[in-house]
Protein backbone atom coordinates (compact mmCIF):
# COMPACT_ATOMS: atom_id res chain seq x y z
CA UNK A 1 0.00 0.00 0.00
CA UNK A 2 3.04 2.28 -0.23
CA UNK A 3 1.81 3.82 -3.49
CA UNK A 4 -0.99 5.53 -1.58
CA UNK A 5 1.30 7.71 0.59
CA UNK A 6 0.30 10.93 -1.23
CA UNK A 7 -3.36 10.61 -0.24
CA UNK A 8 -4.48 8.46 2.67
CA UNK A 9 -8.18 9.27 2.42
CA UNK A 10 -10.95 9.81 -0.09
CA UNK A 11 -13.90 12.14 0.29
CA UNK A 12 -17.32 10.59 -0.34
CA UNK A 13 -19.67 13.38 -1.41
CA UNK A 14 -22.75 11.29 -0.64
CA UNK A 15 -26.32 12.14 -1.56
CA UNK A 16 -26.68 15.75 -0.40
CA UNK A 17 -24.69 18.61 1.08
CA UNK A 18 -27.71 20.07 2.91
CA UNK A 19 -27.56 19.19 6.63
CA UNK A 20 -31.35 19.13 7.03
CA UNK A 21 -31.77 16.78 4.06
CA UNK A 22 -28.96 14.62 5.41
CA UNK A 23 -30.85 14.10 8.69
CA UNK A 24 -34.00 13.10 6.81
CA UNK A 25 -32.00 10.75 4.60
CA UNK A 26 -30.33 9.24 7.65
CA UNK A 27 -33.70 8.46 9.24
CA UNK A 28 -35.07 7.05 5.98
CA UNK A 29 -32.12 4.79 5.22
CA UNK A 30 -31.79 3.68 8.84
CA UNK A 31 -35.39 2.43 8.73
CA UNK A 32 -34.75 0.74 5.36
CA UNK A 33 -31.59 -0.92 6.70
CA UNK A 34 -33.35 -2.20 9.83
CA UNK A 35 -36.19 -3.56 7.68
CA UNK A 36 -33.59 -5.22 5.43
CA UNK A 37 -31.94 -6.92 8.40
CA UNK A 38 -35.25 -8.00 9.92
CA UNK A 39 -36.80 -9.23 6.65
CA UNK A 40 -33.81 -11.28 5.54
CA UNK A 41 -33.12 -12.70 9.01
CA UNK A 42 -36.77 -13.78 9.30
CA UNK A 43 -36.55 -15.39 5.86
CA UNK A 44 -33.40 -17.28 6.90
CA UNK A 45 -35.03 -18.38 10.16
CA UNK A 46 -38.25 -19.56 8.50
CA UNK A 47 -36.37 -21.58 5.86
CA UNK A 48 -34.10 -23.05 8.52
CA UNK A 49 -36.76 -24.23 11.00
CA UNK A 50 -39.60 -25.22 8.63
CA UNK A 51 -38.98 -28.69 7.18
CA UNK A 52 -41.51 -28.02 4.39
CA UNK A 53 -39.08 -25.48 2.95
CA UNK A 54 -36.07 -27.79 2.86
CA UNK A 55 -36.06 -27.93 -0.95
CA UNK A 56 -33.56 -26.67 -3.56
CA UNK A 57 -35.68 -23.60 -4.34
CA UNK A 58 -35.64 -22.40 -0.73
CA UNK A 59 -32.00 -23.36 -0.29
CA UNK A 60 -31.15 -20.84 -3.00
CA UNK A 61 -33.60 -18.33 -1.51
CA UNK A 62 -31.76 -18.61 1.81
CA UNK A 63 -28.51 -17.96 -0.04
CA UNK A 64 -30.10 -14.87 -1.62
CA UNK A 65 -31.28 -13.57 1.77
CA UNK A 66 -27.81 -14.04 3.27
CA UNK A 67 -26.30 -12.34 0.24
CA UNK A 68 -28.69 -9.38 0.57
CA UNK A 69 -27.66 -9.01 4.21
CA UNK A 70 -24.00 -8.91 3.19
CA UNK A 71 -24.51 -6.60 0.21
CA UNK A 72 -26.51 -4.07 2.21
CA UNK A 73 -24.13 -4.17 5.18
CA UNK A 74 -21.15 -3.38 2.95
CA UNK A 75 -22.45 0.05 1.91
CA UNK A 76 -25.30 1.26 4.14
CA UNK A 77 -23.51 1.57 7.55
CA UNK A 78 -20.78 3.78 6.05
CA UNK A 79 -23.41 5.84 4.21
CA UNK A 80 -25.33 6.35 7.47
CA UNK A 81 -22.14 7.40 9.23
CA UNK A 82 -21.32 9.96 6.54
CA UNK A 83 -24.84 11.42 6.65
CA UNK A 84 -24.25 12.41 10.30
CA UNK A 85 -20.57 13.25 10.03
CA UNK A 86 -19.05 16.53 8.90
CA UNK A 87 -15.92 14.71 7.75
CA UNK A 88 -17.15 12.39 5.00
CA UNK A 89 -13.83 10.65 4.50
CA UNK A 90 -12.84 7.05 4.04
CA UNK A 91 -9.34 5.59 4.16
CA UNK A 92 -7.95 4.39 0.84
CA UNK A 93 -7.56 0.88 2.24
CA UNK A 94 -11.15 0.90 3.53
CA UNK A 95 -12.39 2.20 0.19
CA UNK A 96 -10.62 -0.59 -1.69
CA UNK A 97 -12.00 -3.16 0.75
CA UNK A 98 -15.53 -1.80 0.29
CA UNK A 99 -15.14 -1.84 -3.50
CA UNK A 100 -13.98 -5.47 -3.29
CA UNK A 101 -16.98 -6.61 -1.24
CA UNK A 102 -19.42 -4.63 -3.40
CA UNK A 103 -17.98 -6.43 -6.43
CA UNK A 104 -18.10 -9.86 -4.77
CA UNK A 105 -21.65 -9.57 -3.44
CA UNK A 106 -22.96 -8.04 -6.65
CA UNK A 107 -21.25 -10.67 -8.81
CA UNK A 108 -22.46 -13.49 -6.57
CA UNK A 109 -26.06 -12.23 -6.73
CA UNK A 110 -25.95 -12.18 -10.54
CA UNK A 111 -24.67 -15.78 -10.60
CA UNK A 112 -27.18 -16.88 -7.97
CA UNK A 113 -30.12 -15.41 -9.91
CA UNK A 114 -28.97 -17.39 -12.95
CA UNK A 115 -28.75 -20.56 -10.85
CA UNK A 116 -32.27 -19.93 -9.50
CA UNK A 117 -33.55 -19.54 -13.08
CA UNK A 118 -32.08 -22.96 -13.92
CA UNK A 119 -33.69 -24.38 -10.77
CA UNK A 120 -37.11 -23.07 -11.90
CA UNK A 121 -36.56 -24.57 -15.36
CA UNK A 122 -35.83 -28.02 -13.92
CA UNK A 123 -38.83 -27.80 -11.56
CA UNK A 124 -41.22 -26.97 -14.42
CA UNK A 125 -39.80 -29.14 -17.19
CA UNK A 126 -39.05 -32.24 -15.08
CA UNK A 127 -41.19 -32.08 -11.92
CA UNK A 128 -40.97 -35.84 -11.25
CA UNK A 129 -37.17 -35.83 -11.50
CA UNK A 130 -36.69 -32.46 -9.78
CA UNK A 131 -35.39 -33.92 -6.51
CA UNK A 132 -32.94 -36.20 -8.30
CA UNK A 133 -31.60 -33.56 -10.72
CA UNK A 134 -31.31 -30.79 -8.11
CA UNK A 135 -29.53 -32.95 -5.56
CA UNK A 136 -28.04 -31.54 -2.37
CA UNK A 137 -24.56 -31.99 -3.82
CA UNK A 138 -25.44 -30.04 -6.96
CA UNK A 139 -27.17 -27.24 -5.02
CA UNK A 140 -24.18 -26.75 -2.73
CA UNK A 141 -21.85 -26.85 -5.72
CA UNK A 142 -23.85 -24.23 -7.66
CA UNK A 143 -24.09 -21.90 -4.65
CA UNK A 144 -20.42 -22.37 -3.77
CA UNK A 145 -19.44 -21.86 -7.40
CA UNK A 146 -21.36 -18.57 -7.49
CA UNK A 147 -19.51 -17.29 -4.43
CA UNK A 148 -16.16 -18.68 -5.58
CA UNK A 149 -16.31 -17.23 -9.09
CA UNK A 150 -17.22 -13.76 -7.83
CA UNK A 151 -14.56 -13.90 -5.09
CA UNK A 152 -11.74 -14.89 -7.44
CA UNK A 153 -12.80 -12.33 -10.05
CA UNK A 154 -13.09 -9.60 -7.41
CA UNK A 155 -9.72 -10.52 -5.92
CA UNK A 156 -7.98 -10.25 -9.30
CA UNK A 157 -9.54 -6.83 -9.93
CA UNK A 158 -8.76 -5.45 -6.49
CA UNK A 159 -5.15 -6.71 -6.47
CA UNK A 160 -4.59 -4.83 -9.72
CA UNK A 161 -6.23 -1.72 -8.25
CA UNK A 162 -4.00 -1.83 -5.16
CA UNK A 163 -1.00 -0.91 -7.35
CA UNK A 164 -2.60 2.33 -8.57
CA UNK A 165 -1.25 5.71 -7.49
CA UNK A 166 -4.02 7.99 -6.27
CA UNK A 167 -2.53 11.44 -6.66
CA UNK A 168 -5.33 13.36 -8.39
CA UNK A 169 -8.63 14.72 -7.09
CA UNK A 170 -9.52 12.64 -4.00
CA UNK A 171 -13.26 13.33 -4.21
CA UNK A 172 -15.66 10.48 -5.04
CA UNK A 173 -19.07 11.76 -6.25
CA UNK A 174 -20.86 8.78 -4.72
CA UNK A 175 -22.12 7.39 -1.41
CA UNK A 176 -19.89 4.28 -1.61
CA UNK A 177 -16.68 3.06 -3.20
CA UNK A 178 -16.85 1.10 -6.44
CA UNK A 179 -13.94 0.16 -8.68
CA UNK A 180 -15.22 2.23 -11.58
CA UNK A 181 -15.32 5.37 -9.41
CA UNK A 182 -11.67 4.94 -8.33
CA UNK A 183 -10.07 4.86 -11.78
CA UNK A 184 -10.60 8.59 -12.55
CA UNK A 185 -8.79 9.47 -9.29
CA UNK A 186 -5.59 7.69 -10.29
CA UNK A 187 -2.64 9.21 -12.12
CA UNK A 188 -1.49 5.71 -13.11
CA UNK A 189 -2.36 4.01 -16.37
CA UNK A 190 -5.76 2.40 -15.69
CA UNK A 191 -6.33 0.91 -19.15
CA UNK A 192 -5.55 -2.62 -17.91
CA UNK A 193 -7.78 -2.16 -14.86
CA UNK A 194 -10.62 -0.86 -17.02
CA UNK A 195 -10.28 -3.72 -19.52
CA UNK A 196 -10.28 -6.31 -16.75
CA UNK A 197 -13.30 -4.71 -15.07
CA UNK A 198 -15.12 -4.61 -18.41
CA UNK A 199 -14.45 -8.31 -19.00
CA UNK A 200 -15.62 -9.11 -15.47
CA UNK A 201 -18.80 -7.10 -15.98
CA UNK A 202 -19.50 -8.90 -19.25
CA UNK A 203 -18.99 -12.25 -17.51
CA UNK A 204 -21.06 -11.57 -14.39
CA UNK A 205 -23.66 -9.17 -15.68
CA UNK A 206 -24.34 -9.87 -19.34
CA UNK A 207 -23.32 -13.53 -19.16
CA UNK A 208 -25.69 -14.34 -16.31
CA UNK A 209 -28.43 -12.22 -17.91
CA UNK A 210 -28.21 -14.33 -21.07
CA UNK A 211 -28.39 -17.53 -19.01
CA UNK A 212 -31.53 -16.24 -17.28
CA UNK A 213 -33.01 -15.11 -20.60
CA UNK A 214 -32.52 -18.50 -22.26
CA UNK A 215 -33.77 -20.30 -19.14
CA UNK A 216 -37.02 -18.34 -19.29
CA UNK A 217 -37.39 -19.02 -23.01
CA UNK A 218 -37.28 -22.73 -22.16
CA UNK A 219 -39.63 -22.19 -19.19
CA UNK A 220 -42.21 -20.32 -21.29
CA UNK A 221 -41.98 -22.93 -24.04
CA UNK A 222 -42.59 -25.71 -21.49
CA UNK A 223 -45.51 -23.87 -19.88
CA UNK A 224 -47.21 -23.22 -23.23
CA UNK A 225 -47.09 -26.93 -23.98
CA UNK A 226 -49.07 -27.74 -20.84
CA UNK A 227 -52.65 -28.70 -21.59
CA UNK A 228 -54.10 -27.66 -18.24
CA UNK A 229 -54.88 -23.97 -17.68
CA UNK A 230 -54.50 -24.38 -13.91
CA UNK A 231 -51.15 -26.07 -14.49
CA UNK A 232 -49.98 -23.12 -16.58
CA UNK A 233 -51.12 -20.67 -13.93
CA UNK A 234 -49.36 -22.60 -11.17
CA UNK A 235 -46.15 -22.86 -13.21
CA UNK A 236 -46.14 -19.13 -13.91
CA UNK A 237 -46.78 -18.35 -10.23
CA UNK A 238 -43.69 -20.33 -9.17
CA UNK A 239 -41.53 -18.05 -11.35
CA UNK A 240 -43.14 -14.68 -10.56
CA UNK A 241 -41.10 -13.93 -7.43
CA UNK A 242 -37.79 -14.80 -9.08
CA UNK A 243 -38.67 -12.85 -12.21
CA UNK A 244 -39.52 -9.77 -10.11
CA UNK A 245 -36.17 -10.01 -8.30
CA UNK A 246 -34.37 -10.36 -11.66
CA UNK A 247 -36.10 -7.27 -13.07
CA UNK A 248 -35.21 -5.19 -9.99
CA UNK A 249 -31.57 -6.25 -10.04
CA UNK A 250 -30.82 -6.04 -13.76
CA UNK A 251 -32.88 -2.93 -14.55
CA UNK A 252 -30.95 -0.85 -12.01
CA UNK A 253 -27.68 -2.41 -13.15
CA UNK A 254 -28.32 -1.70 -16.82
CA UNK A 255 -29.29 1.92 -16.14
CA UNK A 256 -26.37 2.47 -13.78
CA UNK A 257 -23.61 1.12 -15.99
CA UNK A 258 -24.89 1.77 -19.50
CA UNK A 259 -26.15 5.36 -19.24
CA UNK A 260 -23.48 8.02 -19.93
CA UNK A 261 -22.09 9.85 -16.90
CA UNK A 262 -23.35 13.42 -16.52
CA UNK A 263 -22.35 14.20 -12.94
CA UNK A 264 -25.98 14.59 -11.90
CA UNK A 265 -27.11 13.45 -8.41
CA UNK A 266 -29.88 11.52 -10.17
CA UNK A 267 -27.24 9.02 -11.29
CA UNK A 268 -27.13 7.68 -7.72
CA UNK A 269 -30.76 6.57 -7.84
CA UNK A 270 -29.94 3.30 -9.60
CA UNK A 271 -27.01 2.38 -7.28
CA UNK A 272 -29.33 3.16 -4.36
CA UNK A 273 -31.86 0.73 -5.75
CA UNK A 274 -29.56 -2.28 -6.02
CA UNK A 275 -27.50 -1.45 -2.90
CA UNK A 276 -30.23 -0.30 -0.50
CA UNK A 277 -33.77 -0.95 -1.77
CA UNK A 278 -33.48 -4.33 -3.52
CA UNK A 279 -32.05 -6.14 -0.44
CA UNK A 280 -35.08 -4.87 1.52
CA UNK A 281 -37.62 -5.74 -1.19
CA UNK A 282 -36.44 -9.28 -1.99
CA UNK A 283 -37.79 -10.94 1.20
CA UNK A 284 -41.06 -9.02 0.77
CA UNK A 285 -41.38 -10.19 -2.84
CA UNK A 286 -40.78 -13.83 -1.93
CA UNK A 287 -43.02 -13.75 1.14
CA UNK A 288 -45.95 -11.88 -0.43
CA UNK A 289 -46.02 -13.84 -3.71
CA UNK A 290 -45.31 -17.28 -2.27
CA UNK A 291 -48.05 -19.22 -0.47
CA UNK A 292 -45.60 -21.71 1.07
CA UNK A 293 -43.50 -18.94 2.63
CA UNK A 294 -46.58 -17.16 3.97
CA UNK A 295 -47.85 -20.42 5.47
CA UNK A 296 -44.43 -21.11 7.02
CA UNK A 297 -44.32 -17.61 8.54
CA UNK A 298 -47.78 -18.14 10.06
CA UNK A 299 -46.74 -21.50 11.49
CA UNK A 300 -43.58 -20.00 12.95
CA UNK A 301 -45.50 -17.08 14.43
CA UNK A 302 -48.13 -19.33 16.02
CA UNK A 303 -45.48 -21.66 17.40
CA UNK A 304 -43.39 -18.99 19.11
CA UNK A 305 -46.33 -16.74 20.01
CA UNK A 306 -48.20 -19.47 21.88
CA UNK A 307 -45.01 -20.77 23.53
CA UNK A 308 -44.30 -17.21 24.68
CA UNK A 309 -47.85 -16.76 25.99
Amino acid sequence: MGNHSIFSEFLLLGLSADSHIQILLFMLFLVIYLLTLMGNLVMLLVIRVDSNLHTPMYFFLAQLSFLDLCHSSVTVPKMLENLLSESKTIFVESCLAQAFFVFVTGGTEACLLAVMAYDRYVAISSPLLYGQVMSDHLCVGLAGGSWGLAFVDGLINILLAVNLDFCEDQTIPHFSCELSSLFPLSCSDTSTNFTLLLCSSVLHFFGTFLLIFFSYICIVSTILNLSSTSGRRKAFSTCSSHLTAVILFYSSGFLSYLLPSSGSPLEMICPLQYSVLTPMLNPLIYSMQNKEVKAAVRRLFRKYFFSFM
